[in-house]
């Protein structure tokens, strides 16, 4: 023990310590194996739970002896009365705190207890509660106990607003009590979503429920007291951060395009999902269609972007105007889209910027109060200038206020991140090409071109791709990009890919993409023709830019390519 003197034993007290360890030793063995001796046998007696109870006081994480003790009990509640398993039971609970005190955090002892609490036949949820709330007092983070207290809560219907209080008397002792905030945030949902009467404790959190604006205008308030309290803490930070966040989006059908050319639909979703059988519904001109909804990658079970190919000559006919309804029956959601004469392609989509796909919609009243707390943890980051809870906060609450307006203040702030978390900086990276990517959709909205360039942007990972799947052109050079992943498919209209001066040696994201002409790869990390294989699945491709790539060193690379590519036209090396 720390600030104790320690006291050198001689060799004889050594010895004695020895042989009372061996007669220890020897006592437990013979007791675990008389268990497994009369496990074997199929015997279910009172000497085999005093047996299990010997060996669990001392050793409560040995689970097979918890099985054989649940196998026991069985045993006896067929045999005897229901007062007398009701008082067996009960025991139980008072060993089971025996166990507790020897190992505060065994799995096996709070499993066991969960499972004796729902097989007692008159159950004390009550007392049940008041030892949760004794072992957090004890440990305000023991998990076990939390995932306990839960399913206690559950049995015994303890009102939510009662719930909250108590997480309320937790966080007011500590605010580093990080079990409390989380469980705070799976109980407001519960309580402050409509004005209706206070419900009890539901299995599972409303999915897409989220806080009334009035509860979180208060907990803005709560988090900040703590987080102002000891700035280094996370548990607020996180809390604060699940409190900036957006309830998720509406399952529906955000997009539908429809090639005349290629005879294809494309179907995008608000999220990756299953198309099962029957599950989609294709209309033309009023008529329903049998068709087969493939992925756009055979990676993808799940995907935001499903496509189907029509039979030929259903929709070539230039002259011909076509309507398409494509019905999504497990969400009754549905999009149209008409391709008028003379059009080779048409879509319907859904605006970015409509949808608050990358933020939340503001009132006027929360506006104020976010701009309010921009201004506190600005104070804040003021005396705390490295603090990276701080800067990582700021940078969520101007991307909550006005994404673009903010974007040059939010660049900064991730350079400091960087540099005060060298640890994590490849996630800040990741979480800023995230935010540039987001920033860039809602600039391509705002002048209505189908042109994506992110050029120059210090991009380490590609995202949000099912919101391009107009895009004709896309530039993505000088980057620090390492591949192109799958998701990259998507883009079905795509016709020119610029990648320069990246660091990509995986093409796999050139899959199928039926419109593309043009691949610009100088000064990248392609290394052998099988890198380049995704192209063969791209019938148009006519130019091919491979400049300072090392697969230019290969012998004999340009007839090698000239027999992979045989339609690409333009091919510098």
């Amino acid at each position: 023990m720390h600030g104790r003197v320690k006291v050198k034993s001689t060799a004889q007290q050594e010895e004695e310590k020895r042989k009372e360890r061996e007669k220890k030793l020897k006592i437990y063995i013979a007791a675990r194996d008389g268990c497994f001796t009369k496990r074997k046998e199929g015997v279910f007696d009172d000497e085999a739970l005093q047996l299990t109870q010997q060996l669990l006081s001392s050793n409560p994480d040995f689970a097979t002896l918890w099985n054989y003790r649940r196998e026991i009990l069985m045993h006896l509640e067929t045999v005897k009365e229901v007062d007398e398993v009701q008082k067996i039971y009960e025991a139980e609970l008072l060993f089971l705190e025996s166990c507790l005190k020897v190992n505060p955090k065994s799995y096996g002892s709070w499993h066991h207890r969960s499972w004796v609490s729902a097989r007692l036949p008159r159950p004390d949820w009550a007392r049940e509660l008041s030892l949760c709330d004794r072992c957090l007092s004890l440990d305000d983070r023991n998990f076990h106990c939390w995932d306990y207290r839960r399913m206690v809560v559950k049995m015994f219907n303890v009102p939510v607003d009662q719930e909250l209080k108590f997480t309320d008397r937790l966080i007011g002792s500590n605010f580093s009590n990080y079990s409390s905030w989380h469980y705070r945030s799976t109980l407001l949902p519960l309580l402050h979503t409509t004005a209706s009467e206070l419900p009890p404790m539901q299995a599972e959190s409303p999915k897409s429920n989220r806080v009334c604006e009035e509860q979180l205008l208060k907990e803005y308030e709560l988090v900040q007291n703590a987080f102002f309290t000891d700035p280094n803490d996370q548990s607020a930070w996180f809390y604060y951060r699940w409190l900036l966040g957006r309830a998720e989006l509406e399952e529906m059908i955000s997009c539908l395009h429809v090639s005349r050319e290629e005879e294809q639909v494309a179907v995008v979703f608000s999220r990756p999902v299953n198309v099962q059988s029957g599950c989609l519904l294709l209309v033309l001109d009023g008529q329903p269609h049998a068709v087969e909804w493939k992925s756009i990658h055979p990676r993808f079970k799940h995907s935001p972007v499903w496509i189907c190919n029509l039979p030929p000559g259903t929709i070539s006919e230039i002259s011909n105007e076509h309507n398409l309804t494509v019905h999504w029956t497990e969400k009754h959601s549905r999009k149209d889209c008409t391709l008028f004469t003379g059009h080779a392609e048409s879509w319907c989509q859904d605006s970015a910027t409509d949808q608050e796909l990358f933020r939340s919609e503001l009132s006027v009243e929360k506006n104020s109060v976010l701009q309010s707390e921009l201004q506190s943890v600005q104070q804040l980051q003021e005396l705390e200038p490295l603090n990276k809870w701080c800067l990582l906060t700021l940078i969520l609450l101007m991307r909550a206020l006005d994404p673009l307006s903010y974007e040059k203040e939010m660049l900064a702030h991730f350079q400091t991140l960087k540099e005060v978390d060298s640890m994590r900086s490849a996630y800040y990276s990741d979480l800023c090409s995230k935010f540039m990517i987001e920033n860039t959709i809602l600039k391509m909205e705002y002048a209505e071109v189908r042109v994506f360039s992110v050029s120059d942007k210090n991009l380490s990972t590609l995202c949000h791709l099912d919101q391009l799947v107009l895009v004709t052109h896309i530039n993505l050079s000088c980057n620090q990009l390492l591949c192109l992943p799958p998701q990259f498919a998507m883009l079905r209209c795509l016709e020119v890919l610029e990648a320069d001066n990246n660091s990509i040696g995986n093409l796999e994201g050139l899959y199928h993409l039926p419109k593309l002409e043009a691949v610009i790869l100088k000064d990248n990390k392609i290394a052998t023709l099988a890198d380049l294989e995704p192209l063969t699945s791209c019938p148009r491709l006519k130019r091919l830019d491979l400049r300072g790539n090392p697969v230019t060193q290969l012998a004999n690379v340009e007839s090698e390519l000239a027999k992979l590519l045989p339609s690409v036209l333009d091919l510098l090396l």
